[in-house]
């Protein structure tokens, strides 16, 4: 086992990946090397989840695993959103945890290894801080994480909305932008890497600036990047918030080709009612006039969103009001959750009253009426060209996504013959099932992939 050697294990969202592949470049730069093997490392670092109930569990049982074959001389550290919130009883459920590194502190990861290291550690060492360091204080870390040939880029991070069974403000604290210019440099580092697909995240990307005194942030940000990086074919926006999506915004989406036509924008909820007690927007007239708005002014729009079934006191009534939104709006793309009671939210003093069997039952009548949707508007492509970029290859086949699926959470592209990961390259579309598509190759219209491309460190 070599002496600088690390292993991390990344839980949870692209947010959370981001820090984690930050963490790996600071502890690169320090002449440290990662290893997939963990056995082989000197440092193990699990980058916790700790968003919900079901999160939490995985983020425990993985620390509990590497605790328990952790080998003399390993370093084990808690960090992420878990640790920042629960650091202390994450310390006492797992034996063997060396060092509790929030996840408002990912950049102290290197001070934390060295202090560790060769140490006696009759108890865990403890980094948390509820300090805002986002943007000014990143230690020179990129906030990337390349994976093939997209990329995600944290504009970011922490969220001031009062959503009331949302614990994110209490573990990331209130929304900190990034310096645009430090987005915009890392955007142009991504193109010269090769990179075809970037990813703005946040929170709340359609909160980006408010903090720095930008009005329309996230637009201004937008036509900055797209004539900063003129190489880079897509950029696509995750988690918009329902109220904020501005004309200026849809106007940039629909006047820029390099910005995808695809929105995530999780509701949440579509009865005015259970808003309410969510804390969340309850104008659903506002959604409706905006998403026919904007698939009016950017055609081929492919929209996005989240439903939580079975928040306390979601009677059928306001159940059935969901079911008939959805039936309504059409959605291309839809992920259902079911309601997980946290403690320290807003609706905490709500309990947890609706029985588990009633969340599921829900979230199946919600997710069979959606798969019968997202079939139809899968087969609206049929006979239709896709510009696809490919991800990966073998058996005669290669795998990619369209402008209407998002890296891990939405369809896929299947494309008859063997082609280089990272090219992008038009599909005749064929067939079309409930989530994928699949079509074959025009190579006419072949663009190989960038010959920069390489990832994540």
């Amino acid at each position: 086992m070599s002496k600088k050697t690390f292993h991390i294990v990344s839980l949870g969202c692209a947010k959370n990946t981001v820090d984690s592949d930050s963490m790996a470049q600071l502890l690169t730069g320090s002449g440290y090397e990662p290893v997939t093997n963990p056995r082989r490392a000197c440092v193990l670092i699990v980058n916790t989840c700790g968003f919900i109930g079901t999160a939490k569990e995985e983020s425990l049982n993985v620390l509990a695993e590497m605790a328990a074959k952790k080998k003399s001389g390993q370093v084990l550290i808690a960090a992420g959103c878990l640790t920042q919130r629960n650091g202390v009883e994450v310390a006492r459920h797992v034996p063997g945890v060396d060092g509790i590194l929030g996840t408002r502190r990912w950049m102290d990861i290197v001070d934390v290894v060295e202090s560790l290291r060769g140490a006696v550690r009759p108890e865990p060492r403890y980094n948390l801080s509820e300090a805002a360091t986002v943007g000014g204080d990143e230690h020179g870390a990129q906030r990337v994480s390349v994976q093939g040939a997209s990329a995600y880029l944290k504009i970011a991070d922490g969220c001031r909305r009062p959503c009331a069974f949302c614990a994110i403000p209490l573990i990331k604290g209130t929304a900190v932008s990034r310096p645009v210019e430090a987005i915009l440099a890392e955007a142009c580092s991504l193109q010269e890497r090769g990179v075809r697909e970037i990813i703005l995240i946040a929170q709340d990307t359609t909160d980006y600036g408010y903090d720095l005194g930008l009005k329309n942030g996230l637009a201004y940000l937008l036509k900055k990047m797209t004539a900063m990086v003129p190489g880079v074919d897509w950029i696509r926006i995750m988690y918009a918030y329902p109220g904020y999506v501005t004309n200026e915004l849809i106007e940039v989406m629909a006047t820029h080709k390099q910005v995808v036509p695809y929105l995530d924008m999780p509701l949440q909820h579509a009865h005015p009612l259970t808003l309410r007690r969510m804390r969340r927007p309850t104008n659903i007239g506002w959604v409706r006039n905006t998403l026919r708005k904007m698939r009016k002014a950017i055609p081929g729009l492919a929209l996005r969103t989240t439903f939580i079934v079975g928040y306390p006191g979601e009677t059928e009534e306001e159940f059935q009001t969901l079911l008939d939104f959805v039936e309504e709006i059409r959605f291309d793309k839809l992920g259902v959750f079911k309601y997980s009671f946290e403690q320290g939210t807003t609706s905490e003093p709500l309990g947890d009253p609706i029985p588990g069997e009633l969340k599921e039952e829900r979230l199946q009548r919600l997710m069979e009426k959606q798969q019968q949707i997202s079939l139809d508007r899968n087969r609206e492509f049929v006979g239709r060209n896709l510009d696809v970029l490919i991800e990966g290859a073998g058996d005669g086949i290669s795998i990619g996504r369209s402008y209407r699926d998002a890296p891990e959470i939405d369809g896929l592209v299947l494309v008859k013959g063997e082609i280089p990961a990272g090219s992008m390259i038009s599909v005749h579309i064929d067939n079309a099932t409930v989530y994928d598509l699949s079509g074959e190759a025009n190579p006419s219209k072949y663009r190989k992939p960038r010959t920069r491309l390489i990832h994540s460190s």
